[in-house]
């Protein structure tokens, strides 16, 4: 369900808070917004009602798990038909690999990030799963040597447009 609510200064607050951290409780969350908890929870709940909130979730380390290899890999597909595209999309949903899926404009039709846990291991992925699908035409892949900057936490200005 999907409401226009007004998001005042303090709900921009928690919104950015939020994204900080979303295990804060509603009694530390109230007190840095300057709000009471019971007005904080009922404004966070507003904003979960109104579609602001996705979902939680808890961030983990790649490198703890053996995944630091990260790889932006180009797409290219044999044809542009939602006949072709739909099951392409159905399959990279189901690739754990896969951490994100970009429908992109350009020379490319799609741009994924791959994490994986070395070059063989990607070069597994890459060969015996993506361009083995019948859909896929070709394939360009760039190997993050660093990651410099990374966020979940989208912007939150001063006031959301309409």
């Amino acid at each position: 369900m999907k409401s226009d609510i007004e998001l005042d200064q303090i709900a921009l607050r928690i919104l950015r808070l939020l994204q900080e951290d979303a295990t804060i409780s509603v009694v530390e969350l109230a007190d840095r917004v300057g709000a009471s908890s019971a007005s904080c929870w009922r404004r966070i709940k507003a904003m979960e009602a109104a579609g602001y909130f996705k979902k939680t979730v808890r961030l983990v380390d790649p490198a703890r798990l053996g995944r630091s290899v990260n790889v932006l890999c180009n797409v290219r597909m044999k044809s542009h038909d939602p006949t072709v595209r739909l099951p392409f999309e159905t399959y990279v949903q189901r690739q754990p690999e896969i951490v994100e899926v970009f429908s992109m404009s350009g020379d490319w039709d799609y741009l994924l990030r791959v994490v994986a846990e070395d070059v063989q291991g990607y070069n597994a992925f890459l060969m015996q799963k993506l361009l083995t699908h019948p859909s896929v035409a070709a394939a360009s892949s760039h190997f993050a040597l660093e990651m410099v900057k990374y966020s979940t936490a989208i912007p939150v200005v001063t006031s959301i447009p309409k």
